[in-house]
């Protein structure tokens, strides 16, 4: 059971049957990495303006930040069920931070929508999130690719006379 969780959560888009949907989750990670870079960007300019004194919320801006770029270059270079779903979650976790931060305060702060730049973080945000989803779901539930021809026994066009 192990392997077959494990299996399905590296699926890439070279198991997806279909090229359309391959091309499909391929644009869609390229797009939530745009996200994760926009965000990571918005919240190291962020973090240099001042953040980082604050208690808590400043290590974790920076943080999240390095992490967001990491998972961006991953979701670039493997497009992997697991990574995608990852830098989803960041993204839309980041989000609701701020959304809770705003509404009742987070770790001794409470934050204003007003402030520099909240209202494009969680455009960014949510909209990687939904873009990352989307790409996970077409991973999740696209009609797989035949096994390797070394797998499947005859590899050739042709029928088998045995």
């Amino acid at each position: 059971m192990f392997t077959s969780v494990l299996r399905f959560l590296t699926t890439g888009p070279s198991a997806v049957r279909s090229a359309a949907l391959r091309w499909a989750v391929t644009l869609l990670a390229l797009g939530g990495a745009a996200c994760l870079v926009w965000s990571a960007v918005i919240h190291l300019e962020l973090w240099s303006d001042g953040y980082r004194d604050i208690a808590t919320i400043g290590p974790l801006f920076l943080v999240a930040s390095v992490a967001d770029i990491v998972l961006a270059l991953l979701a670039v270079a493997f497009r992997r069920l697991v990574v995608l779903l990852a830098g989803a979650g960041s993204l839309i976790l980041t989000a609701g931070g701020l959304l809770l931060s705003a509404h009742s305060g987070l770790f001794g702060l409470k934050e204003s929508l007003k402030v520099q730049d909240a209202v494009l973080s969680l455009w960014v945000e949510f909209a990687g999130g939904a873009i990352l989803l989307v790409a996970v779901v077409l991973l999740a539930v696209a009609p797989r690719a035949p096994q390797a021809a070394g797998k499947q026994g005859n590899p050739s066009r042709t029928p088998s006379r045995t």
